[in-house]
């Protein structure tokens, strides 16, 4: 019987792809953050990283599917580190509290997603959802059931749980783009208890929110 002939050269890399993949959104996110979408074409992307501008074609077919991804890839990357920060908090408010000072603190960090997101917004107006906002409404249904949980066991007054998810995230919505837009170095942690401070104890005492319960009675 004749020799089984062995493989010629190194064997296939399975995870080659994927880390090829996240390797080309790392890179497309800092060239597009620093020149715009506009001004940025494939082979700077592609020298950025090293590599044939060829090479981004057997991912991608063009810019527009590049930089929609890496928008993407980075929303998904906020929500792993926020949901990673807050899994191991027992009590739902203080988790609550814990989600959005991880929000503040990876935009902080990872400047370069909230340019791509102005980009976004600026560059592709026709789209019906925004990736920023595919991603929020995902997310939403896990606080959803916590509200929905807090609400029935007292500790929330019953307000309906879409008006309450609206204005937390447009509030740490705002929050980030003003720290972006300004240069605000405070700290993600202060950040946050003042919003969970706010909107959870509100800015009246005790005696005028009386007062003003009895005036709408």
């Amino acid at each position: 019987m004749a020799p089984t002939a062995r493989p010629r050269g190194r064997p296939k890399d399975p995870g080659l792809p994927a880390r090829r993949r996240a390797a080309i959104l790392r890179a497309a996110v800092g060239v597009f953050a620093r020149h715009g979408y506009r001004d940025t074409n494939l082979q700077d992307v592609a020298g950025a990283l090293g590599v044939a501008k060829g090479t981004l074609y057997l991912y991608y077919r063009g810019k527009e599917q590049l930089f929609l991804a890496a928008v993407d890839a980075g929303m998904v990357r906020l929500r792993e580190d926020v949901r990673s920060a807050y899994s191991g908090v027992p009590d739902p408010l203080d988790r609550l509290a814990v989600a959005v000072r991880a929000y503040l603190e990876f935009f902080r960090d990872h400047p370069d997603l909230a340019e791509l997101l102005i980009q976004e917004r600026a560059e592709f107006r026709d789209r019906k959802t925004p990736t920023y906002h595919e991603h929020r409404r995902a997310n939403e249904a896990v606080w959803r059931e916590v509200f929905t949980d807090l609400i029935s066991a007292g500790r929330v007054r019953s307000v309906p749980v879409d008006r309450i998810l609206d204005v937390i995230g447009d509030l740490v919505y705002g929050t980030m783009f003003t720290n972006h837009f300004t240069g605000r170095h405070r700290s993600a942690g202060a950040q946050a208890r003042d919003v969970i401070d706010v909107i959870f104890h509100g800015i009246l005492t005790p005696a005028e929110r009386r007062r003003a319960g009895k005036a709408g009675a």
